[in-house]
């Protein structure tokens, strides 16, 4: 009677374990990764805006910017600046 007793113990403290994992792994899964995710992407955002003012500001002064993607080079200058 008692080892039928510890076995049930003993299999209610791994469903529990079981349950309290599948809990854990939902929480990551629909709360916590997306909450990661829009911090990510909204800091990306602040960074792209922040290499564009920083382009536009170097091109109103009369120099050429030289901006390098991959193999091309484009030069920018602010069109106020031709004239």
């Amino acid at each position: 009677m008692k080892e039928k007793i510890k076995d049930s113990k003993i299999l209610i403290a791994v469903l529990v374990s079981i349950i309290i994992l599948l809990l854990i792994i939902v929480a990551y899964a629909f709360i916590i990764n997306p909450a990661i995710t829009s911090y990510v992407i909204k800091e990306q955002s602040k960074g792209y805006e922040y290499a564009i003012i920083q382009i536009a500001q170097q091109a109103s002064t009369c120099k050429q910017v030289p901006l390098i993607i991959g193999n091309q080079t484009i030069n920018i200058i602010d069109v106020r600046c031709l004239g």
